[in-house]
């Protein structure tokens, strides 16, 4: 199989700038024609806003640098990085990874790794995407194998595994919710969606899905990418010297201690991380789930640093929080261009309308109860290409389907299933995914002309191959009439 050609688009940051012309030109047409839909259910009218009238150029203008600032992922990535920058900086990341590859790092248990800890990582909200995708680079460089088939490995893992996952995580609370609102107000006698409501149906995705992503990974991927001829700063293979080992042993007892105190904190009688009802949903522990654990990374990077004797003071210690700062320059630079494209997609409302006047085209086609929930799949995987954010999509598109649905005798946990497997299958197949310009970022780390294309290369078969496995893991799911969850 051939190397991927690396440069065959414009830069991330250019393809961002002209998407974002792209919307402003289609709301203007809209708005010109007149593009209104209703949301089915609550007859709520929306209409397309146009970025080129005088109130959206004085929006634009008014709001390009709060854009920038509320882009979410901006923050995210800023507060993980200082604590992965003094890990790497104090030599706490290598050193572990030369203790797991002491007796030699196996590629097959490399690739296992981090495709298990992707679709584990949605328990952490997004800090799969933040902590894993540069962690996977660096692992794979150890293991022998090309650097930026760690990043394609998490970045599928998580993206297109966000659903599936062996416990419970905050979005099926998330999605619970809404789909329990929007049974009870169709008046439905349905009984009571819980968050397990599809724990068994992703559980076993989490196995399949898995699967998928090993097995592509050694068939297509690791011989497109070959092996990694370049060399990586600082990178060594020696063996632990006694004050290294001592070091982390440092280490692992400071992120032991801090671990049960942050354990204690959430989940003893007073623990002050839980939420005022008890519960961890929208707790300080969740909401605030990145920053404790980068925390923590920087706490055992900074004892390392410290034992090691790489640290003397704490002008050593800051440099570490410095360190990620060229890394940091060119995703700012993609992420000031991608938040804008994403504001103005949602200011123009371009994305929702074209997803209802869908849904309505959707619901429309007779095709019997599995045959909708299959239409059902394809149309929110088409939807997530505009519209990335699950429970964004999940608040007005329950409320469209979970009642006609209904109607046709199918249960909503039957529905939010449907809809969860389109809404993780295409997230890495879309330019408007949130963490484009981190995953870009990584992998211009290693191949500096990479682009989208070349992103989109090496990851369309995981999402072509995930989505229609999962198909027919729902469709036999259905015709055997399991239960959708507990």
């Amino acid at each position: 199989m051939s190397k991927p050609s690396w440069g065959a688009m414009p830069h991330p940051a250019t393809m961002f700038f002209a998407l974002t012309l792209a919307v402003a030109f289609g709301s203007w047409i809209c708005d010109v024609y007149g593009l209104r839909v209703w949301v089915p259910g609550t007859k709520e009218e929306i209409h397309v806003q146009s970025l080129l009238s005088p109130e959206g150029i004085r929006w634009a203008l008014r709001n390009i640098v709060s854009n920038f600032t509320g882009f979410a992922p901006l923050g995210q990535v800023l507060v993980a990085m200082f604590g992965i920058g003094v890990a790497q900086h104090a030599g706490f990341a290598e050193a572990c990874i030369r203790l797991l590859s002491r007796r030699g790092l196996h590629p097959d248990g490399a690739l296992g790794s981090v495709i298990i800890l992707g679709l584990l990582s949605n328990v952490a909200g997004d800090a799969g995407y933040v902590f894993l995708l540069p962690a996977a680079a660096t692992l794979f460089l150890f293991a022998g194998l090309h650097p930026v088939a760690g990043v394609v490995v998490a970045y599928v893992s998580v993206g297109c595994g966000y659903s599936a996952n062996v416990v419970l995580t905050t979005l099926d609370a998330q999605l619970a919710s809404v789909t329990q609102e929007a049974a009870d107000t169709a008046g439905l006698t349905a009984e009571t969606i819980s968050p397990l409501c599809n724990y068994l149906f992703f559980a076993a995705s989490a196995l399949l899905l898995g699967a998928v992503v090993f097995f592509l990974s050694r068939l297509c991927l690791l011989p497109s990418l070959g092996s990694w001829t370049g060399r990586h700063e600082g990178m060594t293979r020696k063996q632990l010297s006694s004050r290294e080992r001592r070091a982390l042993t440092v280490a692992f007892v400071t992120g032991g201690i801090y671990a049960g105190l942050t354990a204690w904190l959430t989940f003893s009688a007073h623990g002050i991380l839980r939420s005022v009802s008890g519960g961890l949903t929208h707790s300080p522990f969740i909401e605030g789930i990145l920053f404790l654990l980068s925390l923590g990374i920087g706490l055992m990077g900074g004892a390392y640093g410290f034992v090691s004797g790489r640290y003397r003071t704490d002008a050593d210690l800051v440099s570490g929080l410095e360190q990620p700062a060229r890394f940091l320059g060119g995703y700012l630079v993609m992420a000031f261009f991608a938040a804008q494209m994403l504001a103005c997609l949602r200011y123009s409302r371009l994305d929702t309308c074209l997803a209802v006047a869908g849904a309505d085209l959707l619901l429309s086609v007779p095709v019997g109860r599995l045959g909708s929930l299959l239409l059902f799949i394809v149309f929110t995987a088409v939807v997530n290409l505009l519209m990335v954010s699950a429970t964004s999509k999940w608040t007005f598109m329950a409320f469209i389907f979970v009642p006609v649905l209904a109607d046709a005798g199918i249960a909503p946990e039957a529905v939010q299933c449907a809809f969860r497997i389109g809404d993780s299958a295409t997230n890495v197949a879309t330019p408007f995914m949130l963490y484009l310009p981190l995953a870009l970022a990584c992998i211009q780390q290693y191949v500096p002309s990479a682009t989208f294309g070349t992103l989109w290369r090496l990851t369309w078969r995981f999402s072509v191959c995930i989505f229609a496995a999962w198909i027919l893991l729902f469709a036999g799911w259905y015709l055997m009439e399991w239960p959708w969850g507990i």
